[in-house]
């Protein structure tokens, strides 16, 4: 007798912090790529900085690998 019962997602819980983060990269590149580093918080970057989504090169933020992937997704499940 097969006791194994699958975990079901709970679709009533919180989105995580990263999911947060996640749905709103794309938003974010947007706005640095337009120059309004004003309109996204420092507390934001400083989380897309720690998660190695965006990097400080010279004095700018620019996406890592990681950052760029994730967007990529985020735009194929748009189409």
């Amino acid at each position: 007798m097969n006791t194994h019962i699958a975990a079901v997602p709970d679709r009533t819980l919180p989105v995580s912090r990263r999911d947060q983060l996640r749905s709103q990269l794309l938003a974010t590149v947007d706005s640095l790529h337009r120059r309004r580093a004003d309109l996204v918080s420092e507390a934001i970057i400083a989380e897309y900085v720690a998660l190695h989504w965006l990097e400080w090169n010279g004095g700018t933020l620019r996406l890592t690998v990681t950052g760029g992937n994730i967007c990529e997704q985020m735009r194929a499940g748009m189409n």
